[in-house]
């Protein structure tokens, strides 16, 4: 008898998963932004389903843009630290 072996990173069946050109479609940021959150842990991972192609769980993404739409906070401009105001001028 073959018993299936229990590994927790494996998803559940019935799981939507989304390749690559539907996440940019999906979520308005470059790839190479996309893979550094996810080095960061801020962003859904990707996982392989075969050498050539990754895909991301939907459930999960779209979870992300909630938790994103809730938060509220804006986001530091592009090129500029989070605690830097110099850019700003004060009238």
């Amino acid at each position: 008898m073959n018993a299936i072996p229990s590994n927790k990173n494996v998803m559940p069946l019935g799981r939507v998963v989304i390749n690559r050109k539907q996440l940019l479609k999906k979520v308005p940021l470059c790839e190479r932004t996309i893979l550094d959150m996810e080095k960061r842990g801020e962003f859904p991972r990707r996982f392989s389903v075969t050498r050539r192609l990754v895909v991301w769980d939907l459930a999960e993404v779209d979870e992300w843009i909630a938790r994103q739409q809730t938060a509220g906070v804006q986001q530091p401009q592009p090129g500029t630290k989070a605690n830097d105001l110099s850019s700003y001028r004060s009238n």
